[in-house]
């Protein structure tokens, strides 16, 4: 035997660091002192083992009993292609390739690129890739692990012995790497390390592409072939199409709890089993299409192991959760969405990842992805870890995870969440719960910097692509370029505006005049910043209320503001998010574990009320793509004149909206009181005749009919700043849209 002891008891421990040093073929001396080559194999549990070289085999020698084979060929001076013919228990003989034959999967090039950060394509090299090596057929394995002491790959295959595939250490760059010939794509698999203080973990793939659904966990083998593209019409105007003086209008869908199938169904969760991406694309996306909204934005559909965290708490970065379908399902799904004219978006959660046992936490027993210092490295309020993105390589697996979703899944942008929570190092801390940055400051600059690189890749790399930041403080710049000395986004969530709004519509309209300025504040600061207007899933559930429900009033009055908040949203500056269930008026909030109250449409007493509010949603929608002056300067007091903020006293405001081409504007007038205002003068930007394009108490959309008529003629009468003006009707709990009549 040409093999030391101590390599031979660390290969049956599996504690061997380097596998390739002693098993697979390698130089040795025959019996007459002349070159041989000796082939190693180790396979626990089998009985007796060959080598096959053509037509002829060799008998193999026991090393071990648990498995450990050796045969010299004498005079042979080089390396050979050959297989092994396994016997195991029961006389099962198997005929395989030997890993340990094959050379190197990564190149010294990925390697570099790695280790200096860079290389932000990882999803190309690193995890499964079911491919040919050598000419061979199998599937490369590469995962990150620096800190361990040994890697194997695990699964079926080896009947999850993590003795069997122990895998080769690059370490220059810590990277542990193993190609399996003969396994392909639909392969269950999962790592395991050896941590230096001795104990082993069991971790899924970091850039596994697919994992099992829940509970189970391992990752899975996906085909290097994924269906064809249908929307290259999509992806040439979708730069276009999402330019900041183009209308978007954003419908937020947490899949799961859209809709649901039949509770009796087999296979059904306790509200009844999820839809697939097909009947999603079937359903979701014609529905969303025909209310006119111009993106969809999924809550995250990175795989998460807990349905309650709503897929913020990421395990697989990579991986399109299993609760729907198989990556290609949702690149079907991408599809339909963008033959519809719909645009995709995701939510993306870089902030946290949970503690999972088979997840990123302390992933080869050193906190890997993670700060050691739970003053940095733990969130007190979620129970979840921060990334070290001060770390080259935890940096660029989440630019590589950002930008895979952008290249193999065509998604037209991203919503980071919980961005406040990474640029603060005392975000949601007491005194001496955090640690200040270099300068003494409580701003991480890692974070920082990572964000701002995130921003410059997407858009370098997918011009038109969108980035959002959901963005609770004042943080200067979070929409300004980087280069300019913001964060990058394209878009910042204006939460400010949603709180403000959200509390006045809670008033009881008698009190209302003592809230005016909830109304008016959000134009002091509203050019700041390139801003999304969110009614989001955040505001209706634990204890908030439904949108509905929130409103004051009896049921009438409920609806009259409801349509009123929505038509303040539409115009006012900024881009639009309405979350699933608003535009029909759910009642009840929001639960992830049953689907909408889809039969309040069908109610024999106030469906027609909900049936109306989707009507109006659509027909906001409309009138957002018909008129420029509502969506062509979001980012400008260009796009915007306030005609009179000052009738505190009644609750009324009036405002226009201007177009780049200053002749197409929209005035809105807004009356957030139950009484009807009689003879009510407007001042308006322009004379001629005012057409009524949308009244939100129009009896159509189950308001009380209180309206002005078709055709409005100005009078040269100074009102409000302006030289020409209206009388007008103003209906109860409305908002009205004048817009001019070309002559």
């Amino acid at each position: 035997m040409s093999l030391a002891p101590g390599d031979v008891l660390r290969l049956v421990r599996g504690e061997h660091p380097e596998p390739f040093a002693v098993l697979g073929p390698h130089a040795a001396k025959g019996d007459d002192g002349r070159a041989a080559i000796a082939v190693r194999a180790w396979v626990p549990g089998a009985t007796a083992m060959r080598v096959k070289r053509g037509r002829g085999a060799t008998a193999m020698e026991r090393v071990h009993a648990d498995g450990l084979f050796e045969a010299v060929f004498a005079g042979e001076d080089r390396p050979f292609a050959y297989k092994l013919e396994i016997t195991l228990a029961g006389d099962i003989t198997v005929v395989r390739d030997d890993p340990y034959r094959f050379g190197p999967i990564l190149t010294s090039f990925d390697l570099h690129l790695f280790a200096e950060g860079t290389h932000v394509e990882l999803y190309d090299r690193m995890g499964a890739h079911a491919r040919a090596h050598e000419r061979s057929a199998g599937v490369a394995f590469a995962v990150w692990a620096p800190g361990a002491a040994r890697v194997s790959v695990v699964g079926n295959f080896n009947r999850w012995d993590g003795r069997a595939h122990p895998m080769r250490l690059r370490p220059e760059a810590g990277v542990w790497e193993l190609f399996v010939p003969g396994l392909g794509p639909g392969e269950v698999y999962k790592y395991e390390l050896l941590a230096p203080d001795g104990t082993r973990r069991i971790k899924a793939d970091p850039l596994g592409r697919f994992m099992e659904r829940r509970p189970d966990t391992a990752s899975i083998v996906v085909s290097e072939k994924t269906r064809p593209w249908q929307d290259t019409a999509w992806v040439r105007r979708r730069a276009r199409a999402q330019a900041k003086d183009q209308p978007i209008a954003i419908y937020e869908v947490h899949p799961g709890s859209w809709k649901r199938g039949p509770v009796d169904d087999a296979e059904a969760e306790p509200g009844g089993r999820f839809l697939s991406w097909a009947e999603l694309a079937a359903e979701l996306v014609p529905y969303a299409a025909d209310l006119g909204f111009t993106h969809l934005e999924l809550m995250p559909v990175t795989e998460h192991p807990l349905d309650e965290s709503w897929g913020y708490q990421t395990v697989g970065y990579f991986a399109p959760t299993a609760r729907f379908g198989t990556p290609d399902d949702f690149r079907a799904f991408v599809d339909a969405a963008h033959a519809a004219g719909l645009g995709v978006l995701l939510d993306w959660a870089p902030a946290h990842f949970p503690k999972d046992a088979h997840g990123l936490a302390v992933f080869d027993g050193t906190h890997l992805y993670e700060h050691a210092d739970p003053r940095k490295g733990q969130h007190p309020d979620w129970g979840t870890s921060i990334f070290n993105y001060g770390r080259r390589e935890v940096a660029e697996f989440l630019w590589s995870s950002a930008l895979y979703w952008l290249d193999r899944f065509h998604i037209d942008g991203l919503r980071v969440d919980a961005v406040a929570s990474m640029l603060y190092l005392d975000y949601s801390r007491k005194e001496g719960e955090w640690l200040p940055n270099r300068f003494g400051g409580r701003e991480n600059l890692e974070a920082i910097e990572f964000v701002k690189q995130f921003n410059a890749l997407v858009h370098e790399r997918f011009p038109g692509a969108l980035t959002f930041a959901e963005e609770s403080t004042s943080w200067p710049g979070v929409s300004r370029p980087a280069h300019l000395g913001g964060l990058g986004f394209d878009h910042k969530w204006n939460l400010g505006w949603m709180h403000d709004t959200l509390e006045y519509m809670r008033q009881d309209p008698i009190y209302r005049r003592f809230h005016h300025s909830k109304m008016t504040f959000s134009l002091y600061y509203a050019w700041n910043e390139n801003y999304l207007l969110p009614l989001s899933h955040d505001e209706v559930v634990h204890g908030k209320y439904s949108l509905l429900n929130k409103m004051s009033g009896d049921a009438w009055k409920k609806f009259a503001n409801l349509r009123a908040l929505y038509a303040s949203m539409y115009a006012h500056p900024g881009k639009k998010l309405l979350f699933m269930g608003g535009e029909f008026g759910q009642w009840r909030e929001w639960n992830d574990a049953r689907g909408l109250d889809w039969h309040l449409l069908d109610d024999p007493e106030t469906g027609r009320y909900h049936r109306a509010l989707l009507d109006f949603v659509r027909e906001l929608n409309r009138i957002l793509r018909a008129h420029p002056a509502l969506h062509q300067i979001d980012d400008h007091w260009d796009g915007f004149e306030w005609i009179d903020y000052a009738d505190v006293e009644q609750s009324v405001l009036v405002y226009a909206r201007h177009a780049k081409e200053r002749a197409s504007h929209v005035v809105a007038i807004a009356n957030y009181t139950p009484l009807p205002r009689l003879s009510y003068r407007v001042g308006v930007p322009a004379a001629g005749r005012y057409a009524e394009i949308l009244n939100s108490d129009a009896r159509v959309w189950g308001g009380s009919g209180v309206s002005n008529p078709p055709m409005l003629t100005t009078e040269p009468i100074v009102w409000q700043g302006q030289q020409q003006s209206l009388v007008l009707t103003l209906p109860p709990l409305s908002v009205l849209y004048l817009a001019p009549v070309p002559s």
